[in-house]
C-alpha cells in the first residue's frame, strides 16, 4: 500500500485551518456564554423593581446567565417588548398582562404574551400622612388624589377601585394626574397630592414615610361586603389580605385589611423552553435568596404558580407544572 505523503506547506495549510476552526468554534462559544437575559420593570423604588433584581440575582448565581434589570416607566410600556422578545422576561400585574393579551392595551393586541408564574401578592392603597384627618377612603371625597397613570393604565383603574370601596368615583375628588406610581409618591411629597397609590412593602414607600413629617399610613377597606363588591366590578381578580405591622413595613400603624391582586412573571411565546423552565425551578429551589433581596417573596408558593387566567403560560413552566402535579395534565 502505498504510503500517504504530505509536504510542508499542506501540513501548514491543514494546521491553519484547524487553528481557525477552534477559534471560530470558541468565539462562537463565548458568544453563547456571553448572552445577556433582560428583565423588564417598573422604575427603582417599586415592587416590580426589586421583584426583578431578587430574580436576577438567582439567575446569575445559580444559573450562570448572565443577567440584567432593565426598567421602564410602567407595565403598558415594558409588556410589547416582552411580547415582541426584544426583553426576555417582565414583572407585570394580572391587569396589565390580560388587558395587553386581549388587546384592550393602547399597544395594541400582544398575543404572544405568555405567564411564567404567579409569583406573589401586590397590596396597593391610598397612602396619607400619619396625622391626616383624613381616615377612611369615604374621607378622599374633594381631596387631591393621584389618578390617570398613563404609563401604568390598569392603575388607574385600580385607584378607581379603591375609591369604590368608599363608595366614591373619580368626580368625587380632585384628580392629580400622573404617569406612574412614582410620579404619584413624588407628587405628594411635593405637597401637590393629599394621598399617593402605592403597593405597600416598596422602597419607595418608605422613602415617603421617612421624608414626610410624622410619617404616612395606607387607608384601610372597609370590613363591609359590599366594598370589595363595589371593587371587584372592575377587576374581578381583586382580593383582600390582611396585614399587621412589622418593621420594614411602612404605613401600617395597625392590623387591617389592603387590596390586593397578583403580580407575575412573564415571557414571550418564542423563548426557549428550557430556560423558562430552569427559571421557574430556581425560584422555587432559592426562595430564601429571592425573600432576603426582595422579602415579600417569601409568600413564593409552588402551588400558587399556577392559576387559570384567560392568558396561557409558557411550555417550559407547564412542563415544571406538571412535573410537580400543579397543572392539568
Amino acid at each position: 500500500m502505498r504510503a500517504a505523503v504530505f509536504s510542508r506547506s499542506s501540513l501548514v495549510v491543514t494546521a491553519r485551518i484547524a487553528i481557525g476552526c477552534l477559534a471560530t468554534l470558541g468565539l462562537a462559544t463565548g458568544i453563547a456564554s456571553a448572552q445577556t437575559y433582560g428583565i423588564a420593570t417598573m422604575q427603582p423604588g417599586t415592587l416590580s423593581n426589586a421583584t426583578g433584581s431578587a430574580i436576577a440575582k438567582v439567575m446569575q448565581q445559580q444559573l450562570k446567565l448572565q443577567t440584567r434589570v432593565q426598567p421602564n416607566a410602567g407595565e403598558s410600556t415594558l409588556l410589547p417588548l416582552v411580547d415582541s422578545g426584544e426583553i426576555d422576561l417582565g414583572i407585570a400585574n394580572i391587569f396589565e398582562v390580560v388587558q395587553a393579551y386581549q388587546g384592550k392595551a393602547a399597544a395594541g393586541k400582544q398575543e404572544k404574551l405568555r405567564i411564567v408564574g404567579a409569583i406573589h401578592p401586590i397590596r396597593i392603597g391610598f397612602f396619607v400622612r400619619k396625622d391626616s384627618n383624613i381616615k377612611t377612603i369615604a374621607d378622599l371625597r374633594g381631596k387631591r388624589v393621584t389618578l390617570g397613570f398613563s404609563a401604568m393604565r390598569t392603575i388607574d383603574d385600580v385607584a378607581l377601585a379603591l375609591l369604590a370601596t368608599g363608595g366614591l368615583t373619580a368626580s368625587d375628588v380632585q384628580a392629580v394626574l400622573v404617569p406612574n406610581v412614582v410620579r404619584s409618591a413624588e407628587s405628594f411629597m411635593s405637597g401637590q397630592a393629599d394621598c399617593f397609590v402605592f403597593a405597600l412593602g416598596a422602597g419607595k414607600v418608605t422613602e415617603v414615610d421617612a421624608s414626610v413629617g410624622g410619617g404616612i399610613r395606607i387607608l384601610p377597606i372597609s370590613s363591609d361586603p359590599n366594598a370589595l363588591a363595589a371593587a371587584q366590578k372592575m377587576f374581578t381578580a381583586l382580593y383582600l389580605t390582611e396585614v399587621t405591622p412589622r418593621p420594614g413595613l411602612a404605613g401600617v400603624p395597625e392590623k387591617l385589611q389592603v387590596l390586593s391582586y397578583d403580580n407575575l412573571l412573564v415571557t414571550g411565546a418564542d423563548a426557549k423552553d428550557e430556560l423558562v423552565y430552569n427559571v421557574v425551578d430556581a425560584m422555587v429551589r432559592n426562595k430564601g435568596d429571592l425573600a432576603a433581596s426582595a422579602p415579600w417573596l417569601a409568600e413564593l408558593a409552588p402551588d400558587q404558580l399556577y392559576k387559570k387566567y384567560p392568558v396561557p403560560y409558557h411550555p417550559g413552566a407547564v412542563k415544571w407544572f406538571k412535573e410537580k402535579g400543579l397543572a392539568p395534565q
